[in-house]
């Protein structure tokens, strides 16, 4: 499916998509790793060589080959395995019994270091704290690129192919250009493996609708514009209740309560980040009133927004 990536982007700029950490692996048998469930994270695993099992959320088995990938959006709990049947061991006892640092090579396993060691590429994302929109409610707890997806997938693949040649190659610069190109595969994953969830796909047909995907871009690239329902729907070549009744039914939520999120979000960022005063985030979110403003905030996040830029400061 063929999303519009502007929109996309704009939504994981507000969510503020960001790649934290990359490592490579070399892990002989017998290994298993457990990693723990992580709030407003997401994290990938691509097979660079030989094979491996993912236990996702104690559930599900998804069996991993030379080339695959598997996003893990949600920050569900996983088990990395040479087989399900191996007994894992916590990933913070992994990190300190392989010395690992977060540089170079994570080495763990049985056997001493050899050619036919599983090498992993693992990226992890973090979600701001606040961090909520109907596409992270709509992801599952894994999407899996296989060879064949990749093969019907050429941009997927080729970010895939970048960053294995990157991460291995080592040149200077090399975890800055990962974290472009990590944050680019998120949103081609994403795109690529639609068909895998139900709800995945029908938010994504949302937003590559040409008149819904346009009226969420406008609220994303102008949060501050006094937008009615009457505005956007004109905007976008719709009556406003059939407008507002397509939104609902696609996105899940009504356009004026997604645009409410998307300011508050907004502000909550600006306050976090900037440490301008309450008054002028109020502005560039769209609330004339800061009374107005101040008690959406307290409403949504249960803190003043004074407290927020204070304990910014």
């Amino acid at each position: 499916m063929i999303c519009n990536m502007d929109v996309l982007s704009d939504i994981l700029d507000a969510l503020q998509l960001r790649g934290t950490l990359y490592f490579q692996t070399a892990f002989s048998p017998p290994w298993s790793v457990a990693v723990p469930q992580h709030e407003r994270a997401a994290r990938f695993h691509l097979v660079a060589q030989g094979r491996c099992y993912v236990v996702v959320g104690g559930t599900r088995t998804v069996h991993l080959n030379a080339g695959d990938l598997i996003l893990i959006p949600n920050g569900v709990e996983h088990v990395l395995c040479d087989t399900p049947t191996t007994i894992p061991a916590a990933l913070e006892t992994v990190l300190e019994q392989s010395g690992f640092t977060g540089e170079g090579v994570l080495a763990y396993g049985g056997a001493p270091a050899r050619d036919t060691d599983t090498k992993l590429i693992c990226g992890h994302f973090n979600f701001a704290d606040y961090a909520d929109h109907p596409l992270l409610r709509a992801l599952p707890d894994h999407l899996l690129v296989t060879g064949e997806l990749r093969a019907k997938a050429s941009w997927l693949d080729e970010l895939m192919r970048l960053i294995t040649r990157q991460m291995f190659t080592k040149p200077l610069g090399v975890t800055a250009s990962v974290i472009r190109l990590s944050e680019a595969l998120f949103i081609e994953t994403i795109q690529a493996c639609a068909d895998q969830d139900d709800t995945l796909r029908s938010i994504l047909e949302a937003l590559s609708d040409p008149r819904i995907g346009r009226a969420v871009g406008l609220m994303h690239r102008r949060p501050d514009a006094p937008w009615t329902l009457g505005t956007i729907a004109r905007d976008v070549g719709m009556s406003r209740s059939r407008f507002a009744d397509q939104f609902h039914t696609k996105i899940g939520c009504s356009p004026m309560s997604y645009l409410t999120d998307l300011r508050l979000q907004k502000a909550m960022t600006l306050l976090a980040d900037t440490g301008e005063p309450v008054q002028s985030v109020a502005t560039q979110v769209g609330y004339q009133s800061p009374a107005a403003f101040s008690r959406a905030f307290a409403n949504r996040y249960g803190r003043a927004p004074r407290d927020v830029r204070r304990a910014a400061n």
